[in-house]
């Protein structure tokens, strides 16, 4: 039996009209006494939870992270008692078993054993900037979907502009859906439109343009379209700004974070927002990947090892550093682009992606941390040691592949390589049945 930890403690089923509150009180080596009552969501009925979690001195309270409805619940108790959010896979009730009050008993039961696996909670003004990036990022996200509808429909139109242009929305790409929408649709003109690089393309833009079908109807739902991008993008605008106005307490790290390869202005931004500025909730850098699901999950059993697959995470945070490892990648001088090149031989290019997103969080960890600017390191290799480390390398493979040691250590000499310590495998040992002992 598992000895109880906590005395006086409270379990909380969470609902959209209704919650289910259990409060367990007794002494560890006791059976608890056990009272369930049901309330309302409103504020006033949240007040009556606070005021019952009061009158039985119950200090800890758990509940699920069940969409935004666990939220107004906390708002109330967070100055009361210490709530802790469970992630519901870790808290799941027995198939069969599950109604409100049976959940919120079970939820009670597992926090008095000390079975309940906090949620990261940052604190107010992180949430709110959390708030803030989250939806700039849906925003972003909705913007370019009314640019896929604007391409849908030019194709619907037989305008194959996509096809010739590397973006329908650069310069050149814009000028030329201004002219249709204005009217005017001789292929000639509008590729003349075409700027830098697309001027070359100039006769491959009017056989795009011609035999098109572009009609009053497409032209109103472009229309439509392009209004709607235009007040998602001042939408942005002053999502940046009052992005900008959360982050003044913390400017000094914001820009510490910008020192680090790949990690620009929003992408600090979201990084401040998902992992705030304490990392003495993470023990160490590899929690904090964990946490963000940018580490390898465990699947090991019977003594073999399976698949470790990255767990779910916080998916913005690793979304984010994922993209940013490719800029980190290829960021001139960058200390990530070696880290890059050995992994893509061996794992391949999107799994060598999410290492260095690994490698990328551990470097911001310690950068939040101990509030210090990343400083960039010599990562240049000596030409002549790669080159050895190449031929060793060579070598090694040769030997796998049965080459006589003889021809190896002759071409190593015409190479001035010096030689190393290689134990040549001898043959298998057979077993008493005749067999090769693996």
């Amino acid at each position: 039996m598992l000895n109880a930890i906590e005395e006086r403690c409270a379990g909380i089923d969470v609902g959209k009209r209704e919650i289910a509150v259990t409060i367990m009180t007794g002494a560890a080596q006791e059976e608890p006494c056990v009272e369930t009552r049901l309330f309302g969501t409103t504020n006033h009925c949240l007040e009556q939870v606070k005021q019952w979690l009061g009158e039985h001195e119950v200090r800890v309270v758990t509940m699920e992270s069940t969409g935004s409805y666990w939220k107004p619940i906390y708002y109330v108790l967070e100055g009361e008692c210490e709530v802790l959010l469970a992630n519901p896979m870790h808290v799941k009730n027995l198939r069969g078993h599950k109604t409100d009050v049976a959940d919120s008993v079970w939820l009670a039961h597992l926090l008095r054993h000390g079975m309940i696996r906090a949620s990261f909670i940052p604190p107010e003004d992180i949430r709110q900037l959390r708030d803030l990036t989250r939806r700039r990022k849906r925003l972003i996200g909705a913007g370019a979907s009314e640019k896929n509808r604007i391409s849908k429909t030019l194709e619907d139109a037989n305008v194959k502009l996509g096809s010739v242009l590397n973006s329908l929305f650069g310069v050149s790409g814009q000028a030329m859906l201004e002219r249709m929408l204005e009217g005017d649709f001789e292929p000639r003109q509008l590729a003349e439109l075409a700027k830098a690089r697309a001027r070359l393309k100039r006769e491959e833009i009017e056989e795009a343009l011609e035999g098109h079908r572009f009609s009053d109807h497409h032209r109103f739902l472009i229309h439509q379209c392009l209004e709607h991008v235009y007040f998602l993008e001042g939408q942005i605008q002053k999502l940046d700004a009052e992005i900008l106005r959360l982050l003044e307490p913390y400017r000094d790290l914001y820009e510490m974070l910008q020192s680090i390869p790949g990690v620009k202005a929003e992408v600090a931004a979201v990084i401040l927002a998902e992992l705030g500025p304490d990392m003495s909730v993470f023990p160490t850098a590899g929690h904090a990947a964990s946490w963000a699901g940018l580490c390898p999950g465990n699947n090991r059993s019977a003594g073999k090892q399976r698949s470790g697959r990255t767990t779910g995470g916080n998916r913005w945070l690793k979304a984010v550093l994922t993209e940013s490892s490719w800029s980190a990648t290829r960021a001139k001088g960058s200390p990530f682009a070696g880290k890059y090149l050995r992994w893509q031989k061996r794992l391949g290019k999107k799994k060598a992606a999410v290492a260095v997103s690994h490698a990328l969080l551990r470097v911001i960890y310690t950068v939040i941390r101990e509030r210090v600017p990343f400083v960039r390191t010599d990562t240049a290799i000596d030409p002549h040691q790669q080159r050895e480390r190449q031929i060793r390398h060579h070598c090694r493979k040769l030997r796998e592949l049965g080459v006589a040691p003889e021809v190896i250590e002759q071409a190593l000499a015409e190479h001035g390589v010096q030689k190393a310590e290689v134990k040549t495998p001898g043959p298998r040992k057979r077993g008493k049945l005749g067999l090769k002992a693996y």
